[in-house]
């Protein structure tokens, strides 16, 4: 058991300390650059959507929720508490200069969910009772063969 968790332990150190780093930062890279850095283009445009008639006690919108009903859903979808609990760790463990290196990946990062945002959008299903079928594990398994799709899934 002692050799097995060896492994898992050098697995773990190069995926977090290499891989992983190496492929968010790319993805992000490559989506920002895709996307014109859609996170600057339309930041404007974001923020008018977000507060632009944004009041602590408005009426319901169309969707049934309150402007800041709307916002606090959306900003809990994004952050969670694993969020908020990774950043307090980092400062911790790694000073106030983790801070500036959280902005960075947060700006590509933008890009990032903006283009898994699009493509959710992009193959998403309406079914004859009006149900919507989606996101982002519908949209890979819906680009992988059969036999691949049923290893996955089983």
């Amino acid at each position: 058991m002692e050799a097995v968790l060896q492994v898992v332990q050098r697995i773990n150190f190069y995926l977090s300390d290499y891989i992983l780093v190496f492929l968010l930062i790319g993805t992000g890279l490559y989506f920002s650059v895709r996307t014109r850095f859609v996170q600057v283009r339309c930041f404007g445009e974001g923020m008018r959507a977000v507060f632009g008639e944004f009041n602590m006690r408005g009426g319901r919108q169309k969707g049934g929720l309150s402007s800041f009903q709307a916002l606090t859903t959306a900003i809990a979808a994004q952050v969670g508490t694993g969020n908020i609990i990774g950043a307090c760790g980092a400062i911790l463990l790694g000073g106030p200069g983790a801070i500036f290196w959280m902005w960075i990946i947060a700006f590509f990062g933008m890009a990032t969910i903006y283009a898994e945002a699009v493509l959710a959008q992009e193959t998403r299903r309406v079914a004859e009772d009006g149900s919507v079928s989606g996101g982002p594990v519908y949209l890979s398994l819906i680009h992988i063969s059969e036999p691949t799709r049923r290893v996955v899934i089983s």
